[in-house]
């Protein structure tokens, strides 16, 4: 059957035409609400497809419904009809599809095995990176549309994402990273009835032009030198030759696994991370001067005058906050390779805006879904949740060309100038 290309539609013209269509539909039609006129397209669109599916029989016969044909030279021959259930943005209709002696019959508009013309994978994916359950999506879906997607089905509609997950975790990188965030997450998963607490790693970069990329999502395993030595060498397999920073939280294994893989880059401790575990046991009537005092410390003009100031701060607070500080001289050396830089070295390496508002994306999850039913269905979500949320990137960091000035310097020889 002849297709007439589809035209793009940028405005809605009420010609004569349209006025009829509409006229003979409320003759048709005992319409008195919106809903009455979604019913009646829904009738509408069956009888268009069924007519649509005459046509096509048509032309694979040769012949027309209403002609008398020889059998002789026709071997094949209409063979009644099969009544089909179609899921529709309209809801869920029944077609009667018009059947072939021979079954060669092939039909376009709605084809064999085809029992859905609503484009309802997109919006089943679209509300699963939403954060929504199976469950909610199903309710959803019968609330608006009228049609039952099982919790099974939906799975296997995402289940469609593990390929390109994969893909996407394998996928080649930059070989320069000017700085690279690590930061983890918390989420409860049930694995074998039981549920437990999983962590989900994100791995963030900065690449030479200023632009942040997601470069991977790991989850699952236990914190340890030797775990973070494979992630980093993936990272390498993938085609990162060096990184000039690592910013991460404390964790387990990672300085080690730094200088194993990437013996040149300098692990940074993560200054907001910092600070808020420093706070996490202060009293709520002392955590706005507590935190001022720990901002002159990383506001410091250099690593030297940082150390007075945290000596001071320490001895200030030591009495009610005893250990409060101890993390500050523990890791000082991971603390302090920010302060050879300026200001908006500074803000782009400790503030991590960049990963904080990421993170804010992958915490609604948490507020969404108490418990995922599976590491995989975790994996998903976090897949589509990220690519939600890295739409916006479309322009590099602030300030990046005095950023990448001042770090070409610092690295001299390992940046491109």
């Amino acid at each position: 059957m002849a297709r007439k290309e589809k035209q793009p539609v940028h405005h809605v013209q009420m010609t004569e035409g349209k006025r009829q269509l509409i006229q003979q539909l409320f003759q048709e039609y005992d319409i008195e609400s919106a809903e009455d006129i979604q019913d009646a397209l829904k009738d509408l669109l069956g009888g268009t497809i069924k007519e649509m599916m005459e046509v096509e029989m048509d032309e694979h016969l040769g012949y027309g419904k209403s002609e008398r044909i020889d059998r002789g030279k026709h071997t094949d021959y209409r063979n009644g009809t099969k009544r089909k259930q179609v899921n529709s943005s309209y809801g869920s209709f029944s077609i009667d599809v018009p059947q072939d002696r021979d079954s060669t019959f092939e039909p376009q508009v709605v084809k064999k095995r085809q029992k859905d013309i609503s484009d309802i994978d997109q919006k089943i994916i679209s509300m699963y990176a939403k954060g929504m359950t199976t469950r909610q999506i199903s309710d959803t879906l019968m609330d608006i549309y009228g049609f039952e997607a099982s919790e099974g089905f939906i799975s296997d509609v995402t289940d469609k994402l593990i390929p390109k997950i994969e893909e996407w975790q394998n996928r080649p990188l930059d070989e320069i990273y000017p700085v690279i965030f690590i930061d983890a997450i918390h989420y409860s998963v049930r694995d074998n009835g039981v549920i437990k607490k999983l962590a989900a790693y994100v791995i963030l970069g900065i690449d030479l032009e200023g632009r942040k990329d997601v470069l991977t999502i790991e989850v699952g395993q236990n914190e340890s030198s030797k775990y973070w030595l494979s992630v980093l060498n993936t990272l390498k397999n993938r085609g990162v030759r060096d990184i000039m920073i690592i910013c991460a939280d404390g964790l387990t294994g990672i300085k080690e696994a730094i200088n194993t893989a990437f013996p040149n880059t300098e692990y940074q401790r993560c200054i907001v991370h910092q600070v808020r575990n420093t706070l996490k046991y202060v009293a709520d009537k002392d955590r706005k001067p507590f935190a001022a005092d720990l901002k002159k410390i990383y506001g410091a003009a250099n690593a030297d005058t940082a150390a007075e100031i945290r000596d001071k701060v320490t001895e200030k607070w030591s009495d009610k906050y005893p250990n409060a500080m101890k993390s500050w001289t523990v890791n000082w050396d991971a603390i302090t390779p920010i302060f050879k830089f300026s200001t908006e070295v500074r803000t782009v390496i400790y503030t991590t805006n960049a990963i904080e508002s990421l993170n804010s994306t992958y915490r609604k999850l948490n507020r969404q879904r108490s418990v995922f039913p599976s590491d995989q269905a975790l994996l998903k979500a976090l897949y589509l949740a990220t690519f939600e949320a890295t739409k916006k990137w479309t322009m590099p960091i602030r300030n990046w060309g005095k950023v990448y000035g001042e770090m070409a310097i610092m690295y001299e020889g390992r940046m491109p100038e």
